[in-house]
């Protein structure tokens, strides 16, 4: 028998001493109470679900994100109290009990669950370091969006496309986190432009400019930044600026784009002959 074999052999020998005497007895009474608890529980969980979000469009915008991040505090807390009701409920916990069945549990769960329990963990650490909040705008993997919910597993991200997408909390033990407003109801927004070399420089900053001072979602506040640079297939400039709400990230880039199209046309600035030859990259 190798070392680990033994360690298996001893903890499932504690899990059937253990067995009559860590279980109580189990009654209709309790079995009804528990499924009580349970449906309680759940109840709960949609209420509080339900409740933040439409408090949180009620009260005014800075307040927002600070009802929506109370979330995971709130669902933890109802999560911990039934679970702690149903393990009183059945099971006779001791001190020697408790030490045992720690270490059945640990080696169950870390065998049959693995994923899941990483992600659980990994969930906790979560809430102490926050990589993410609800409401922030991340990018994990290739994925971007809103946390529009933090579960005890993983969050849920609504991409630009409305599609909702459920990412495990254990990545954040293997991929870099991109976080564009970390719990701030402002997030930078870059809206690139491209034009001829040969076009006015200075004329084009101005335009850009007095898009994003004009537009009615721009969080004045903020400094607004254009940035140039010369490719070899022509100018390219980034406006850099930050919208009153994050949420409002691409209503704000269409916003900037349409009304600054409208003056670039009017002064018939040219915009760069691409052909095959030149290729845009994530940089552009």
């Amino acid at each position: 028998m190798t070392k680990l074999s033994g360690y298996f052999y001893l903890f499932a020998e504690q899990g059937e001493e253990l067995s009559e005497e860590l279980i109580t007895e189990i009654t209709l009474e309790k079995i009804l109470y528990a499924i009580s608890a349970i449906a309680l529980s759940y109840l709960l969980l949609v209420s509080i679900q339900f409740l933040t979000t439409w408090s949180s469009e009620k009260v005014p915008r800075r307040y927002r994100l600070l009802i929506k991040q109370s979330v995971p505090f709130w669902k933890g807390l109802v999560l911990i109290i039934t679970i702690s009701y149903l393990i009183n409920l059945f099971l006779n916990l001791s001190g020697q009990n408790l030490l045992a069945l720690t270490g059945t549990i640990a080696l169950t769960l870390g065998f049959a669950f693995k994923d899941y329990t990483t992600s659980i963990i990994a969930g906790v650490v979560a809430l102490f370091e926050a990589p993410y909040h609800v409401g922030d705008r991340v990018k994990i993997d290739e994925h971007y969006g809103e946390v529009t919910d933090f579960g005890l597993r993983g969050i849920r991200l609504k991409t630009p496309d409305d599609d909702l997408i459920t990412i495990p909390h254990s990545k954040i033990f293997s991929e870099a986190i991109s976080n564009s407003n970390s719990g701030k109801l402002e997030a930078q927004v870059v809206t690139n432009f491209y034009f001829h070399h040969e076009e006015d420089t200075e004329a084009i900053i101005e335009i850009l400019y007095q898009a994003a001072y004009s537009s009615k979602y721009t969080q004045l506040k903020l400094p607004i930044v254009v940035i140039v640079s010369e490719k070899s297939w022509g100018t390219h400039f980034k406006l850099r600026a930050y919208p009153m709400d994050a949420r409002d990230e691409f209503i704000y880039q269409t916003d900037l784009t349409r009304r600054s199209k409208k003056a670039f046309k009017q002064m018939g600035l040219k915009y760069p002959n691409l052909t095959s030859k030149f290729e845009l990259t994530d940089a552009d």
